[in-house]
């Protein structure tokens, strides 16, 4: 491409794209949490978008720069609205720009929805993958059940072949049975090789009983679970909505974050539990120390493990440097010429 052009990737040609590349961008977001733990990166702290008294909607900037390999710069802009999930319409929506490095021009626009469900999805899995490590994981119980949690199903399966059950749950029980459906028409697709069951759990509670592994992906705004003591011993939670757990929660907890500076912001669990207590030392590790085999050992293997991820605009980058080269590669999209001025 040349300096003045730009690629436009619409949201179904992204779809197909990553079509079948779960592995891919399981490697390439583990890569990316890795290149950020050894300094290659540049990750400011993402800015949120409010409305005037509107505590529920918001969009966020996330802007990045990734080296080690990738050599992208770019931002993510994401907007979070969960009303229009009433109006027949996506709850989140997103671009993702990204830039050259060396000359700063922007050299892509990629429709970003489903490139940010699955660095998500594919983050949540790649620490289920590690704090499972040794422990048997056959079922996984998701709370909520919109785009990411659909999504983290799709990455939990490739991510542990032990897994062959997945119990979910909403609070729209429609909307619960509907998800399920679905569900289990992507694990027959993905997972040919053995027989994964999809079925919805009365209440939350059951999930908290019966599931070694849970994913929260809810619209909470405010910590609403106060308690873990139903969790199975040394169960895992991934905890991508961020705000289900209140502090005291947390603090039972052995925690392992994304990033501890990001994640301990905008009121998440974590920061909360940090206003609680005056420090972080109750966060054991990030996942990139468990990638590289660096973390300290579980204090007490009895204890649930809860992940909490902020959402790093390096996963972005890594996940649309993907997209953007196999449309290269491949020759889809649109390239605008003359997109920039001349001289």
């Amino acid at each position: 491409m040349k300096d003045n052009e730009i690629l436009i990737l619409r949201g179904g040609e992204v779809s197909d794209l990553l079509a079948g590349r779960e592995h891919d961008v399981l490697d390439a977001v583990a890569r990316a949490y890795l290149a950020h733990s050894h300094g290659d990166s540049s990750l400011p702290h993402s800015t949120f978008l409010r409305f005037p008294n509107d505590d529920l909607n918001r969009i966020i900037a996330l802007p990045a720069f990734l080296g080690d390999g990738f050599g992208v710069a770019g931002m993510k802009w994401v907007a979070s609205f969960p009303g229009n999930v009433q109006k027949g319409m996506a709850r989140a929506s997103a671009v993702l720009i990204l830039n050259s490095p060396t000359t700063g021009l922007p050299e892509a626009i990629l429709e970003s929805s489903l490139i940010s469900a699955r660095r998500t999805a594919a983050s949540a899995a790649l620490a289920a993958r590690e704090l499972r490590r040794g422990r048997a994981t056959a079922v996984a119980g998701l709370i909520g059940t919109g785009v990411i949690n659909f999504e983290t199903a799709r990455f939990l399966l490739h991510a542990l072949p032990d897994l062959t059950e997945l119990v979910l749950f909403d609070l729209d029980p429609a909307r619960a049975a509907e998800a399920a459906a679905r569900t289990a028409e992507m694990a027959r697709s993905v997972s040919a090789s053995r027989e994964v069951s999809v079925r919805v759990a009365a209440d939350r509670d059951e999930i908290f009983r019966t599931c070694p592994l849970i994913a929260f992906a809810t619209t909470a705004v405010k910590p609403h679970i106060d308690d873990l003591s139903a969790c199975q011993p040394g169960a895992t939670i991934l905890h991508t909505s961020l705000r289900d757990l209140t502090a005291g929660a947390i603090l039972t907890a052995d925690n392992v974050v994304d990033d501890v500076d990001h994640v301990s912001r905008a009121q998440t669990s974590i920061h909360l539990a940090e206003q609680e207590t005056g420090n972080r030392s109750f966060i054991r590790c990030t996942l990139a120390d468990l990638l590289a085999g660096t973390a300290p050992a579980k204090r007490d293997d009895s204890l649930v493990s809860v992940f909490s991820p902020f959402g790093l605009g390096v996963l972005d980058l890594a996940v649309g440097d993907l997209v953007r080269r196999r449309a290269l590669e491949t020759g889809r999209g649109t390239v605008i010429d003359s997109f920039l001025p001349v001289g």
